[in-house]
């Protein structure tokens, strides 16, 4: 796989202050230690990675909000469609034992 520059991810953010750069690369690091997968295939570290979605634009300013957005409402479908399941369960094991 090619190597990654900050001037790949500049040129795809459209700026050329690497402070804003790297506010960007800091907040998607934030959503990925709380869960969120990688847009990129790949088997690098994790600084890597969200360089490289950026570079791949991914990973925008305008969309970070939205990824964590989506993320959000696809952990609460998991957390309902989970809960669905236990409760199915439980009400198994009530008649079963009735």
């Amino acid at each position: 796989m090619a190597r990654i520059t900050v001037e790949d991810c500049l040129a795809q953010i459209g700026n050329e202050n690497r402070f804003i750069l790297i506010h960007l690369a800091v907040a998607r690091i934030k959503q990925h230690r709380k869960g969120q997968e990688f847009l990129v295939k790949g088997k690098n570290k994790e600084i890597v990675m969200t360089l490289r979605e950026i570079a791949a634009g991914k990973v925008t300013f305008e969309n970070i909000r939205e990824l964590k957005r989506l993320y959000k409402e696809k952990l609460a479908a998991e957390r309902e469609e989970q809960r669905l399941l236990d409760s199915e369960a439980a009400a198994l094991a009530n008649g079963a034992t009735a």
